[in-house]
């Protein structure tokens, strides 16, 4: 929902929640079960299976420390629920409470791909990818503003007649 403000606008973004990766759940979850049989196997197993044991979960927990970095990194810059507060040249997302302020450059450049918006820097490197607009229309004000164009209110009167 789009609402102009005196310096820009609100727009309440409506995009899915970010999936779960139900993967990565998984495989905490497995590196859960394997501390607490590390554990058992320390006190029944001799000690060089233990030590062989507790290696194991350490390289497990070294792919899993991974694969989250990688996770967190490509989802870095995707904007997709919350409410978006745009004015020329900057945004603000306020997700759940958390207000992340975000200032352009003078090189980036705002494309409208769909309902989607997309910024890019001067090397053409994705800085962010912002979606959940209701439609085209909300994309196309939110991207006129942030390139600094002014968009104004049409007042209309409605009139009733008494027939």
């Amino acid at each position: 929902m789009l609402k102009l403000t005196d310096d820009g606008a609100k727009i309440t973004l409506q995009g899915q929640p970010q999936a779960l990766d139900n993967g990565l759940f998984w495989f905490g979850a497995a590196l859960l079960v394997g501390a607490v049989a590390v554990a058992l196997a320390m006190s029944l197993l001799p000690v060089r299976w233990s030590i062989g044991a507790l290696a194991l979960l350490i390289i497990g927990s070294f792919f899993f420390n991974r694969q989250r970095q990688q996770r967190k990194k490509a989802m870095t810059g995707v904007i997709n629920s919350g409410i978006l507060w745009v004015r020329a040249g900057e945004l603000v997302h306020d997700n759940q409470g958390k207000r992340i302020p975000i200032q352009l450059d003078d090189g980036d450049k705002i494309s409208l791909i769909g309902e989607q918006l997309e910024i890019v820097d001067g090397d053409a490197k994705r800085k962010y990818h912002i979606s959940g607009f209701d439609n085209i229309q909300e994309a196309t004000a939110a991207k006129a503003i942030l390139q600094g164009q002014a968009l104004t209110k049409r007042h209309v009167t409605i009139k009733m007649s008494n027939d």
